[in-house]
């Protein structure tokens, strides 16, 4: 499973350059076309990785939920995010997948609760897990490239 969360450091790495060479207005505007923003994509990934390793395990989450919950599915952007903020979501993008590696190796993630993810993907385990959250990490990237250039940021690939 190091290859996963390899993987999902360099998924990671990619988001938080996003987040620190994209200014704030840029990272909360929603063009035309698309209902969230580059903030709300990359806070999402965080909280995503947060519900199907931990939540779906029956452990809590490594962030606080008070933030989680802004970004959980089915929500939408709904305040411009403080510098604080920008900045703590930083250091969460590598905590999060760090504590994973981490509690995995240990052994922690002992039981899974069977769930069924809107892409019509049954995770039964923690590796299936694992291995399914580099895929919506992966749409996430994508959705926040478009985004970069939907708003024509010298970023855009």
């Amino acid at each position: 499973m190091d290859k996963h969360f390899e993987i999902s450091l360099q998924n990671r790495k990619l988001l938080y350059s996003v987040l620190k060479d994209t200014p704030k207005d840029v990272l909360c505007s929603i063009p035309s076309g698309f209902k969230n923003n580059i903030w709300w994509n990359i806070g999402h990934t965080v909280t995503v990785q947060q519900g199907l390793l931990y939540g779906l395990s029956g452990l809590p989450y490594t962030m606080n939920m008070e933030v989680a919950n802004k970004f959980k599915k089915g929500t939408v952007p709904e305040e411009v995010p403080t510098d604080e903020e920008i900045e703590a979501m930083k250091g969460l993008l590598f905590s999060t997948v760090e504590k994973a590696q981490t509690d995995y190796k240990a052994g922690k993630f002992k039981e899974y609760s069977p769930y069924e993810t809107s892409a019509k993907v049954t995770l039964n385990t923690i590796e299936e897990a694992i291995i399914f959250n580099g895929f919506h990490e992966g749409i996430h990237l994508g959705t926040v490239l478009a985004l970069l250039k939907a708003v024509h940021h010298p970023k855009a690939v």
